[in-house]
């Protein structure tokens, strides 16, 4: 499903997209066929139409086919808009001249319904699936699951470090896993979560060892010391020291690791340059499904998080 209907962009360079561009044949056996291909949107005329590079030729989505629910007036125009000078997915609608020259009418509508019918009919809570983020808002992260088909990772579930905003964690562009959290057919919609791949409390502890120094990000301050991120999914407790404040980046002595409380107790070193963007994301499962996640380890007094798949 998700090689039928990748995040815009995906396809775009593809030997099976070039070819079926090449020509007005092979453009009219995709059209026969209704597959999916991908060009650049050139530009949005003034009335809300792209021309979108077809192989050689350049074609035409005409505003109400350019994404679903602009006739509808369910989907604001900006989703037209900021394709302009990137990646469109779309399907083959006619092959018409315009001039003398070949002109394909195409539909990113069309493309984008056919990727939401089968997400919907085939998708399962707990299935992992690729994902690019498109924007960021205080809330939360708009990724593209297919054809440009939007969903949304709340900021409570893009990991279990509390973050001000996404995009202490994303950017937009980035390529991303998820899961799928739930569907719901009626609203037409799926809903993500993100910090169910990023590893329980156990896999990210089993990185370090007391002794360590290691770099962190100070993600709260209280009188009683700082919490320190060491990885999106692990937060270790250092001792009150002056100057720490939330969103400094900081080298951190690690005293000690306690599975049985969750619990890892830092010293504060000094701090660090801040980075140039959020840093690289580790995941410990990108494929397959999940039915449970636990994030305490065994043994654990405390409850953490916990995730079921129905």
């Amino acid at each position: 499903m998700t090689s039928r209907y990748p995040p815009e962009g995906r396809l775009l360079h593809t030997p099976e997209n070039e070819a079926a561009c090449a020509s007005a044949g092979t453009l009219r056996r995709a059209m026969e066929e209704k597959t999916v291909l991908e060009g650049v949107a050139q530009l949005c005329d003034e009335g809300h139409n792209l021309l979108v590079t077809v192989g050689p030729f350049t074609g035409v989505i005409p505003r109400e086919e350019a994404a679903l629910g602009i006739a509808e007036g369910t989907t604001r125009e900006i989703a037209i808009l900021s394709r302009v000078g990137r990646p469109v997915c779309f399907t083959v609608e006619a092959l018409e001249e315009e001039n003398g020259a070949l002109r394909p009418r195409l539909s990113r509508r069309r493309a984008q319904r056919a990727a939401l019918d089968a997400m919907l009919a085939g998708l399962r809570p707990g299935m992992i699936i690729p994902a690019v983020v498109t924007h960021l808002e205080p809330f939360g992260a708009f990724v593209d699951i297919g054809c440009g088909v939007p969903s949304l990772i709340g900021i409570e579930n893009i990991s279990v470090s509390r973050i001000p905003h996404p995009g202490q964690r994303f950017r937009v562009g980035q390529a991303v896993y998820a899961a799928v959290l739930d569907l719901d057919p009626r609203a037409e919609r799926i809903y993500l979560t993100h910090r169910e791949l990023l590893g329980t409390w156990a896999e990210n502890a089993a990185r370090f060892q007391p002794g360590m120094t290691v770099p962190g990000i100070v993600r709260g301050v209280k009188d009683y010391g700082a919490f320190v991120e060491l990885t999106p999914n692990l937060s270790g407790l250092a001792e009150r020291k002056a100057g720490l404040a939330e969103g400094q980046r900081v080298s951190v002595y690690i005293k000690a690791i306690l599975p049985e409380r969750m619990k890892i107790k830092l010293l504060a070193i000094d701090t660090l340059p801040p980075l140039d963007g959020p840093a690289l994301l580790e995941y410990f499962i990108t494929q397959g499904r999940l039915e449970k996640w636990k994030y305490a380890p065994p043994g654990c007094v405390k409850v953490g998080a916990e995730t079921i798949f129905a």
